[in-house]
């Protein structure tokens, strides 16, 4: 090499390039700026991440969920070696779309979605029964949820989701189809219907899968919160949790099983255990409309108040109920799902596909009863057969909800990575524990909660008092 080459290498950099680099840095700078201020703008330093769930409904098992989601979502942000302080995580109710916007179609309603997704990177419906348009009509709010995220460019992945059945002659299923087939929607899985996951999205390049739910990791990720020791005045028997549900779900789901048939169930239930030598539990997941019915069937029935917990409000109080108990009986499927979690054996009673295929998911599909075998006898037996043969749990298929949702996030924010996800066993190590409900958060809850209380009283109150008036009017 030459004189002049070796000192063309050793020498600084001329004035011009040191300029340069200067005014590069500061036109960065301004640039980054700039994108914080416009839509979807942020520190190039920062991902954005939006959650939506059912994070604020009575059922505490949708509580669960949005916490197992948001753990799963850290563990794989750090698995992919994104550190805390690299991203945010944001949570908004599943039905970020409102319900006035639904009825009325005021553009100005949107405002707060528009904003919300068109500052994130990624948005990741986790858990929720988005598809829902049998006597729901949620599945409006996420076609409107993905026809913002296509305008903003913000890709849109599905994990662990529930999913209605596709029905090729239902408009209503179409036209949730046509909505999935929008280039920003990435990649969906489910917990329940593949078959119909598959043909929402035939045609399509979206990758989906058949997962397990993200509650399956509830006794990691709540295990600082979980009940120590045994509940104040428990029996030294056996005890057994009656998880039991509102009095119209069955008439939604086309089942012919009324509030008098589910009050007889519970009650021969009870009559059952207590000649076996059991103790017993009756609680609800924290919907108040189950609480209704919990309350109704207590007081008509002069049920022992020790045996009963008529409020449920917060995660740790569901876990607490069911890991006092050694086994479970339930119509709710995150009572299930949760008590799998903590390898108590459980009945699910099967009040729509969604029960049995939890069960059929995790090997113990015999464990879910159809209504034609809501009967004491069969129920009780098929526990105690569950709680003789106990819980075994397939590695593999719990971290599926995880290792999908790992591949995911790496397609959009590192697609050249090589990293792996966690294995079973480390993601267990590394997930994120949950660190209590607190106080403001009760409160915040209990006032929500609340207030849809009051208003369903009202429209009941409503109903019956223009019947009144229209009886009394007919009679005149």
């Amino acid at each position: 090499m030459s004189q002049h080459s070796e000192k063309s290498k050793d020498a600084p950099p001329s004035f011009a390039r040191r300029a340069f680099r200067k005014g590069r840095r500061i036109l960065g700078k301004i640039y980054r700026r700039l994108r914080k201020l416009l839509p979807g703008g942020r520190s190039k330093s920062q991902l954005r991440i939006l959650v939506l769930t059912n994070r604020d409904s009575d059922n505490t098992g949708d509580q669960i969920i949005e916490a197992t989601v948001i753990s799963l979502i850290k563990a794989a942000m750090k698995n992919l070696g994104v550190p805390a302080a690299g991203y945010t995580i944001a949570t908004r109710a599943a039905g970020i779309i409102s319900r006035k916007y639904m009825q009325t179609g005021d553009p100005t309603l949107l405002k707060g979605a528009r904003k919300a997704i068109s500052k994130s990177d990624v948005v990741i419906f986790g858990g929720a029964p988005l598809f829902n348009y049998a006597y729901q009509s949620f599945y409006l709010r996420t076609i409107k949820t993905l026809e913002i995220a296509q305008e903003f460019g913000v890709p849109v992945l599905f994990s662990s989701i529930g999913v209605e059945p596709f029905d090729p002659s239902n408009a209503k299923s179409l036209q949730l189809k046509d909505a999935l087939a929008l280039p920003c929607v990435r990649q969906i899985t489910t917990r329940d219907d593949f078959d119909s996951l598959q043909k929402y999205v035939e045609g399509t390049n979206v990758r989906v899968a058949h997962v397990s739910d993200p509650a399956v990791f509830a006794d990691v990720i709540f295990d600082k919160v979980r009940a120590v020791g045994s509940p104040t005045g428990r029996s030294p028997k056996k005890r057994i949790g009656l998880v039991v549900t509102r009095s119209r779900l069955f008439k939604d789901n086309q089942i012919e099983f009324s509030e008098a048939d589910q009050r007889k169930f519970w009650i021969d239930v009870i009559e059952l255990l207590t000649e076996r030598g059991y103790d017993y539990k009756l609680f609800t997941t924290g919907h108040f409309t189950d609480e209704v019915f919990l309350d109704a069937m207590v007081r008509a029935e002069s049920i022992p108040l020790r045996n009963v917990a008529f409020n449920v409000n917060s995660p740790e109080e569901l876990i607490n109920e069911l890991s006092a108990s050694d086994g479970v009986i339930a119509y709710r499927l995150h009572a299930s799902i949760t008590s799998f979690a903590y390898a108590i054996p459980s009945i699910g009673l099967s009040w729509n596909f969604k029960v049995p295929d939890f069960y059929k998911s995790v090997g113990y599909g015999h464990r879910a009863l159809s209504h034609q075998h809501w009967n004491a006898a069969e129920v009780v037996s098929a526990l105690e057969d569950a709680m003789s043969d106990g819980v075994t749990k397939n590695e593999d298929f719990l971290a599926s909800v995880y290792t999908t949702l790992f591949t995911g996030l790496k397609d959009v924010f590192a697609p050249r990575s090589t990293r792996a996800p966690y294995s079973y066993a480390e993601l267990r190590r590394k997930l994120p524990r949950y660190e209590g409900t607190s106080a403001a958060d009760y409160r915040g809850k209990m006032q929500r909660k609340l207030r849809r209380t009051y208003e369903e009283y009202q429209k009941h109150s409503t109903f019956h008092y223009n019947k009144m008036a229209a009886d009394e009017k007919e009679k005149s």
